[in-house]
């Protein structure tokens, strides 16, 4: 039977790369990792080997990682961590949105378990953290939304700012800075061709946002929507 791997900051991270990634990928390669991680191609090999002794992760060395159903629990619980950190952060201690990211990173790796579930308590367990992410449940699970990015969106299209994407704490600030904030109302009135820029009506003012930006913001749909004049 795999053992136990010890929690250490180098383990969280690396799990929690590979889940991210094969949700795209699949397998991940190790060049990806070592990317992503900002680490040696080594580094990244000598970490996959360990970690396929513990049962997390299964390595082929021209094949890529990926999480063994071990590993996948064990990113969960990870990521079950970090957003209810940073849900805490926002709510509780008045972190703007662009803080939580880089300040939950920290706490994560330094909290018990018991912690967690007690924030968790405290928060009255949340469904989504403060970018709209789903935060899993204790058993694993995900709140399902369906959600387009705006970028998508036709003019007329209405609905809710449902979750803002990303890590990168000055794309965070520039979407809020251009008026879109979680749970704003939201009505495509012009899209630019070419991916041009699009014009949107915002909690009742228009706002204009680059289509590359616009990627990072997603949107549920009004059941019934139609047309504001």
């Amino acid at each position: 039977m795999p053992k136990t791997p010890k929690r250490s900051e180098s383990v969280d991270d690396f799990i929690k790369a590979v889940y991210s990634l094969q949700q795209e990928n699949d397998r991940v390669s190790t060049n990806t990792l070592r990317d992503t991680l900002e680490i040696t191609a080594p580094s990244v090999t000598d970490m996959a080997q360990r970690l396929v002794k513990d049962g997390l992760v299964d390595y082929q060395k021209y094949g890529g990682v990926i999480l063994t159903p071990e590993g996948e629990a064990m990113a969960i619980k990870i990521i079950r961590r970090h957003r209810l950190i940073e849900l805490y952060l926002v709510r509780e201690l008045g972190y703007e949105l662009y803080e939580v990211h880089g300040e939950a990173e920290r706490l994560e790796h330094a909290v018990s378990e018991r912690f967690v579930e007690s924030l968790a308590g405290k928060l009255g367990d949340p469904e989504f953290d403060p970018h709209g992410d789903p935060i899993p449940t204790v058993d694993g699970t995900f709140a399902q939304r369906e959600l387009l990015p705006l970028s998508a969106l036709p003019p007329g299209a209405q609905g809710t700012v449902a979750r803002l994407k990303g890590t990168n704490a000055e794309m965070i600030q520039h979407i809020i800075d251009r008026g879109f904030q979680l749970n704003s109302d939201i009505c495509v009135l012009a899209k630019d061709p070419f991916d041009g820029p699009i014009t949107a009506r915002v909690d009742g003012e228009a706002r204009v946002i680059g289509h590359q930006v616009a990627e990072s913001i997603f949107v549920q749909l009004a059941e019934t929507a139609e047309p504001q004049p």
